[in-house]
């Protein structure tokens, strides 16, 4: 039986939601979590691939809007939930899967796509590059002091219930949405993900627990959402803090949240994951290797329009390049393209007959998207290539962003 590729109705949600878990390894998320996701899931952007009444492949995508260098909310198709079933491996149901959701957003008119990847090395075939990385710690609170700066005393701290607090701290992550590159923008919804607590996926920590961070005059500057893990040892509490977010719009909040977590009684460590990869944390602590920076790909993005994605971003600097751009799996963006910029926020991309001065593919294009991998460092591997003097410097340096990009939550 010839397999069959359609848009998802909402009545097959079950099926398909149960196909993904096996694709995933077949173990059953909780009821919260599975609530959650069925009242996220866009059906209309959601692909099945059936052989007979049984799914064998889903693909699905969220509608965000992503912040890109400069500020922008840039309309980006969340790739999420891909999967396909043990049984149905090297047959194409992955790359039709990928055709029909890359053409579908374009033609909706979204310019990137992004996703987050189970393995990173499927997708780059696809068009997408690693564009963020995400830093994990692992402090050792009884050897690594903090430097807090002028103001940190000043900040009010108080123990919030997470669900009541939602929008009190969904306030402070919209204020930071536009200061970083990858950041999404939440839609209604989405701010449930960050206070999800089934009890199963706890693994022995405490619930979720948050304290926010106030200003003196009572207003919300800052918030961390964290759980604590207890252990003992026979000489003592062994404890750790599991920090799940931490937002903050100053410099102070920020070590009053940090001072908090590290000062949290019968613990020794405090871990983090998914932090940007300048965080200030890292110039806070006394002692970079007893904190354990370990950083992993993080965002992947393809740009769906080349010309369209490339003017929704700001440069760095002045810009006029000729850049020779290979993309077999979305022809429409080949070709030779000439982006101007006149550094202050004002971007063309036009098709030209101009010689290259850059050569390279979409992929390491979709690297350099959001300011966090340079252009000359894709050149040093052998992926861009220079073919104008001093092309590539210029490049680079336009395309780089003030503060590293991040995805702060997964999708």
């Amino acid at each position: 039986m010839a397999l069959e590729m359609r848009v998802l109705q909402a009545d097959e949600w079950d099926v398909w939601y149960d196909h993904l878990e096996l694709a995933f390894g077949g173990v059953p998320e909780s009821r919260q979590e599975r609530d959650l996701y069925r009242s996220l899931t866009e059906p209309g952007r959601s692909l099945g691939v059936w052989d007979g009444g049984t799914c064998v492949g889903s693909a699905g995508a969220f509608s965000f809007r992503l912040s890109v260098p400069g500020g922008a909310l840039v309309p980006a198709a969340g790739v999420t939930m891909v999967g396909v079933a043990p049984t149905h491996r090297r047959r194409g149901v992955l790359t039709s899967m990928m055709r029909r959701q890359l053409d579908d957003v374009r033609a909706g008119g979204e310019p990137l796509a992004v996703l987050t990847a189970s393995e990173p090395a499927i997708y780059g075939r696809f068009g997408y590059g690693t564009a963020t990385y995400a830093l994990s710690v692992a402090v050792d609170t009884t050897r690594v002091r903090l430097s807090l700066p002028p103001g940190t005393d000043e900040v009010r701290l108080r123990l919030v219930d997470p669900q009541k607090a939602l929008p009190e701290c969904e306030q402070v992550y919209a204020q930071l949405v536009a200061r970083r590159p990858g950041m999404p923008a939440r839609q209604p919804g989405w701010e449930q993900l960050a206070v999800l607590d089934p009890e199963a996926a706890r693994e022995g920590a405490s619930p979720l627990k948050c304290v926010v961070a106030e200003r003196a005059d009572g207003e919300v500057a800052g918030y961390a959402r964290y759980r604590v893990r207890a252990d003992w040892e026979p000489q003592g509490p062994e404890g750790k803090v599991e920090v799940a977010d931490l937002d903050a719009l100053d410099p102070a909040v920020t070590a009053a949240l940090w001072r908090y977590l590290f000062e949290l009684d019968l613990t020794s460590t405090v871990r983090a994951g998914r932090r940007p990869v300048d965080d200030p944390l890292l110039h806070l602590v006394s002692d970079i290797r007893r904190s354990r920076p370990s950083p992993r790909d993080s965002l992947h993005l393809r740009l769906v329009d080349l010309p369209a994605a490339l003017e929704a971003r700001t440069y760095a600097g002045p810009l006029d390049v000729v850049m020779e751009v290979e993309d077999a799996f979305c022809p429409w963006n080949e070709g030779r393209w000439r982006l101007v910029s006149d550094g202050r926020g004002d971007a063309r991309c036009t098709r030209t007959a101009d010689p290259a001065e850059l050569e390279l593919s979409v992929r390491e294009l979709g690297s350099a998207y959001l300011g966090g991998i340079t252009l000359s460092s894709l050149a040093a591997a052998g992926r861009v290539r220079e073919l104008g003097p001093g092309a590539l410097t210029a490049a680079s340096r336009a395309f780089t962003s003030d503060v590293s990009p991040w995805l702060p939550h997964g999708f």
